[in-house]
């Protein structure tokens, strides 16, 4: 990695075994240097350098669910959902990917035209709340980015915040009829918000959506307002798209993993 901050030194002890041989005689301490204790020793490692060294270690990607159920899957997932608001508007949103920095993360674009000249809120996992900044939007598909900074948060909450899993090999492996669950922001009863996650399939990988003008993975589902940037996952946790809309009778559409990769790319 170049240099080793942020990863715990283990030092071991050394036992040192007395030499015995003829002539010569155990030499030993004696007196009130014997009783002397060792001189005290200082935590060296801070939360910063922990934070650090789980993310070059890859220890804040989302967890493997322990099982193929949705309440396994999402809580796998879930300290990876987040929300975005402004007012009484809202989406949902990822963390696409934690650097020493900053946070980003990624949503429709959509959701982001919606905020127009006002800030971006985000609220995660941990229940903390701040404003961000957007990065960029595709002009080509529904996916935009924004950022907060790493400094508006304590190390301890850093490190209990993930980044989805984007395994390719994985997402080019999904057919039609292989479970998925999409998972989001939805409002309650009472306007309380809250992390929902829903069991579907895939109908089709890569079907051209007029609605969105664009090649879409098209599912059955289900997913309800406030959900737009949630993210789809199959069983074992891997994201594989991004909850773009709803026909609100069964059929989801997500903007495929393959192609928020591209756009990333031209982003960044």
């Amino acid at each position: 990695m170049g240099h080793r901050k942020g990863l715990r030194t283990c030092l071991a002890a050394v036992c040192f075994m007395p030499v015995m041989a003829a002539g010569l005689t155990d030499v030993s301490v004696s007196g009130q240097e014997a009783d002397t204790p060792p001189p005290h020793l200082i935590q060296t490692v801070t939360n910063q350098d922990l934070y650090e060294g789980m993310l070059a270690l890859g220890f804040l990607e989302n967890a493997l669910p322990e099982a193929e159920e949705s309440e396994a899957v999402y809580h796998a997932i879930k300290d990876s959902i987040v929300r975005i608001s402004m007012g009484d508007a809202y989406g949902s949103g990822m963390i696409w990917e934690m650097t020493p920095g900053r946070i980003v993360v990624v949503t429709n674009r959509h959701v982001l035209d919606c905020l127009q000249n006002e800030t971006a809120l985000i609220t995660f996992p941990v229940g903390r709340t701040v404003p961000a900044e957007v990065l960029g939007v595709s002009q080509e598909s529904d996916i935009g980015f924004a950022a907060v900074v790493n400094s508006q948060f304590p190390y301890e909450e850093l490190e209990q915040l993930r980044y989805v899993r984007k395994d390719l090999e994985a997402f080019a492996l999904k057919q039609p009829g292989d479970r998925i669950f999409s998972v989001g922001a939805e409002r309650a009863d009472g306007g309380k918000v809250t992390e929902r996650c829903y069991e579907g399939s895939i109908g089709d990988m890569w079907r051209y959506l007029e609605d969105f003008g664009a090649y879409m993975i098209y599912g059955y589902g289900f997913a309800k307002a406030g959900m737009s940037g949630g993210g789809v996952f199959d069983a074992k946790g891997n994201l594989i798209g991004m909850l773009s809309g709803t026909n609100g009778d069964g059929m989801i559409a997500a903007v495929p993993l393959s192609v928020m990769l591209e756009a990333w790319e031209e982003l960044k």
